[in-house]
């Protein structure tokens, strides 16, 4: 190749970051009906989801888990709080931090979203769907580090 010429351009169907990026955008389509029926965006959902696993964590805590920022995260907690589905308190221990707890109805919420699986929907094996998810997390870890690093 001369130094003036130009290397091929990659299409943008071969980028990984747009492969993860319309990946993202696939799994909100499919989990909007559902999303929708329960009245909740992706985001509250998997912050329930958070809660469900770990309740009563700390604000900073459960944004660490979610990679969401607090100017992100909070508005969206003071919505899930007006639909009753989880409180927030300031930690009695050290006032500073805001602590958020499920409410019965934010527990209750987990009997509705058992049919929010998209397993079968993804097409893979189990072996598979392992596999990817373990590789998807290393490539997220792995882009924190790089960034952390600089």
């Amino acid at each position: 190749m001369k130094s003036t010429e130009r290397p091929t351009e990659m299409p943008l169907s071969d980028f990984l970051c747009f492969a993860v990026y319309s990946t993202n955008l696939a799994f909100g389509k499919a989990y909007k009906p559902m999303l929708e029926e329960l009245g909740l965006t992706y985001p509250q959902y998997i912050a329930i989801v958070a809660l469900w696993e770990e309740d009563d964590q700390t604000v900073s805590g459960l944004g660490e888990k979610l990679f969401l920022e607090s100017n992100t995260l909070t508005p969206m907690l003071k919505k899930l709080e007006a639909m009753g589905y989880l409180e927030r308190r300031r930690d009695p221990e050290d006032e500073r931090q805001v602590r958020v707890s499920l409410t019965r109805s934010g527990r209750r919420l987990r009997e509705k979203c058992f049919k929010m699986d998209l397993t079968d929907a993804t097409a893979l094996g189990a072996d598979e769907f392992v596999k990817l998810q373990q590789q998807i997390v290393t490539l997220r870890e792995n882009l924190i580090k790089h960034v952390q690093n600089r």
